[in-house]
């Protein structure tokens, strides 16, 4: 099934935008006739419960519910609200979802479609704030990223990798900076992200996992 989304909105104030995407995205869902289907490429479970068709999904280290018709999420065993750009991020990822198996390949956001067209973006809301913030003492990277279910992997001088959805491995890289060279940090993806979310979604999601870590 072909994937079609509003280009998901980073800057502050983009709540109109935000909420036009999520209903676009929701009625995408509601158009997919296979949701079993879907839930198998997406890694997700199907369950219908006193008759509503639900779905659950895990995102960052926590599980969400998708409820439909009503197309409504919300957080498992949590009163918590949702923001709008999680519930949109979640939405794509299951709609996009291809079921491809990892690649086991790692690539750059570069690498990524229009890859070099965001990088300037990506890397200032998304690797610039964590050399701020870890640039010097890179290990605690590693308990910051246990908290979103990372763990810890072998690259640079520390690396962790957290599965932002079930098929969305993220690795971030840091090496240590001193007094002649700067920190230096990377973020690298699946080969096959792209079979589970657009570049522009990337974008947000690893800013997102960024602001998680360092907050």
């Amino acid at each position: 099934m072909e994937s079609k989304h509003l280009t998901l909105p980073e800057q502050k104030g983009y709540d109109r935008a935000y909420e036009l995407a999520y209903k676009l995205a929701a009625e995408q869902l509601a158009r997919i006739d296979d949701i079993e289907q879907q839930c198998r490429q997406s890694s997700s479970r199907y369950q219908v419960i006193d008759s509503k068709k639900t779905i659950f999904i895990q995102y960052l280290n926590q599980s969400y519910l998708i409820t439909l018709p009503g197309i409504e999420i919300s957080l498992v065993a949590s009163l918590e609200k949702v923001p709008i750009r999680d519930k949109v991020l979640i939405l794509h990822y299951f709609t996009s979802a291809k079921g491809s198996p990892l690649a086991n390949r790692l690539i750059t956001f570069r690498e990524l479609p229009e890859g070099s067209v965001y990088s300037p973006t990506f890397a200032k809301r998304s690797i610039q704030p964590l050399l701020d913030h870890f640039g010097q003492e890179p290990q605690r990277l590693i308990d910051a990223g246990k908290k979103l279910g990372g763990h810890q992997a072998d690259y640079g001088d520390t690396a962790v990798t957290i599965n932002a959805f079930s098929r969305v491995p993220i690795t971030i890289i840091l090496w240590r900076g001193d007094a002649e060279f700067a920190p230096q940090g990377s973020i690298l993806f699946d080969a096959t992200i792209s079979d589970y979310l657009p570049t522009e979604d990337i974008t947000v999601l690893c800013s997102t996992i960024t602001w998680k870590l360092v907050s």
